[in-house]
């Protein structure tokens, strides 16, 4: 069996007024499988999130490429987790796109050289080439969202987690969005309401309810039952509906 590059076993999270956010959350992630995490909204998604790097604290075990989280090794966890966040414009924040894509890379200590070709490679990985001298204000969301994404290619993470990464696109910019992360190796977590991305971009599905794990498999299956989905406030992704509606 291969080892996981991530495993979370037993853990919880209270909000400061009490709240249970994540209760007991336990499942690990092999390298080079694509894990979607699914749920309505409050189902504790986002925080799972925010504790797997380290931005609260959560009881349990975390670890992720061989190590423990905890505060000796945040650095080494966050330096092998690419967090893509929901909003693009809380990843873009330099003058120009080529400096955003610049940023982590150049804090790392590599040279300049090494520094430049790993922003051509992230830019042209997300179908931005030429776009260094770019004012991120001045791109579309979907161009806003592949910047973002390309910050965190940049530096080689071993595994990606994109947070809702089809938010505000248009059909254009959410297919494209699509196609490209179907095309991009490695391991990856995908967190979001959009189920259909989700089941074409994902070969196993984690649904989570009021901060619990509560079916985990195949996409296929836990994307195709209608009756687990409307228990937990979800619908059948939009195409496997209308494949299913077709037939009948």
């Amino acid at each position: 069996m291969d080892e996981p590059v991530l495993e979370l076993v037993d853990v919880a999270y209270r909000y400061p007024t009490g709240e249970e956010a994540l209760r007991g959350v336990t499942f690990s992630v092999t390298e080079g499988q694509r894990v979607g995490l699914v749920g309505p909204n409050g189902a504790g998604k986002s925080t799972l999130l925010l504790a797997l790097a380290g931005f609260v604290r959560a009881s349990g075990t975390i670890r992720l490429a061989g190590h423990t989280l905890g505060r000796a090794t945040l650095r080494h966890v966050r330096s092998h987790l690419g967090l893509v966040f929901q909003d693009p414009d809380d990843q873009l924040f330099m003058p120009r796109v080529g400096d955003d894509v610049a940023f982590g890379p150049a804090t790392m200590g590599l040279t300049p050289h090494e520094v430049h070709m790993r922003v051509h490679e992230a830019l042209a990985a997300v179908d931005l080439e030429g776009y260094e001298m770019r004012a991120p204000y001045h791109l579309s969301v979907g161009e806003k969202r592949r910047a973002a994404l390309a910050t965190v290619l940049a530096m080689r993470p071993q595994i990606l987690a994109l947070d809702e990464p089809s938010a505000n696109l248009d059909p254009r910019g959410r297919r494209r969005l699509m196609e490209l992360l179907k095309a991009m190796p490695g391991t990856m977590l995908v967190i979001g309401h959009d189920l259909d991305l989700i089941s074409e971009v994902c070969s196993r599905t984690v649904l989570m309810d009021a901060g619990r794990v509560v079916a985990d498999g195949q996409s296929a299956a836990i994307l195709g039952d209608r009756g687990l989905l409307e228990s937990h406030g979800l619908e059948l992704p939009r195409a496997l509906a209308a494949r299913r509606a077709a037939a009948m």
